[in-house]
């Protein structure tokens, strides 16, 4: 049951684990398939992980299919397919999105590709992992957006599919990077509102980002 969906999130599991995303146990994936749900265990060490291990659970978090129990963040998980309807979700915990989530309340934009995140990243308010509040808070915090940091545990990401919620995953800890680097030497410039509505104003008209033909005269 859902066999290529777990074979997408175990060889997503390496992935994010290779990256140095993800360390042990930490972090957990799924990605959704209809009215079912294929996710990481608890547990887990995502860098050993195989398809085989990967859990599936239905909307409302009963176990269909699989030897192990799903992570201890599937609230959060379901939370995130019922409120913004997306198609997978990837929890991690980040060097750099880590270490800002502990002294910043928001990542402002300073790079114009945080814009494919809906904005200026929010961090969620500290709460204990694996509980209701923590779910909510981090639920609020993506609002409006593709990602989130968790103050003082890690990041957040979801999309319409697997790539790509690590797509922006990646983003998230890119962004975090360069926010660091620069705050090391001075205070950073962000992008304001109009310079951003600028910016996607030119992706349109520019079709940025897709692969255009040469038109031979």
């Amino acid at each position: 049951m859902l066999e290529p969906e777990r074979e997408h999130i175990a060889e997503a599991g390496r992935r994010l684990a290779a990256r140095g995303l993800v360390f042990g146990t930490a972090g957990n994936v799924s990605a959704r398939a209809g009215e079912l749900v294929a996710v990481t265990p608890t547990g887990a060490v995502l860098e050993q992980l195989e398809a085989d291990d990967v859990t599936v659970v239905d909307l409302g978090g009963r176990h269909v299919e699989g030897r192990f129990v799903s992570t201890s963040e599937l609230a959060l998980h379901l939370g995130v397919y019922e409120r913004y309807g997306a198609g997978a979700v990837v929890h991690t915990h980040p060097p750099m999105g880590t270490a800002l989530s502990c002294v910043l309340d928001e990542l402002p934009v300073i790079h114009y590709q945080m814009l494919e995140l809906g904005g200026p990243v929010r961090v969620a308010r500290y709460a204990t992992f694996g509980t209701t509040e923590f779910a909510e808070l981090t639920l609020d915090a993506l609002e409006g957006r593709g990602a989130a940091l968790m103050s003082n545990h890690g990041a957040i990401a979801h999309g319409p599919d697997l790539d790509s919620a690590i797509d922006r995953t990646l983003l998230v800890e890119w962004t975090c990077s360069l926010y660091w680097h620069a705050a090391a030497i001075g205070t950073p410039r962000t992008l304001d509102e109009e310079q951003r509505a600028a910016f996607i104003s030119a992706v349109f008209d520019r079709g940025y980002g897709t692969t255009q033909r040469v038109v031979e005269s």
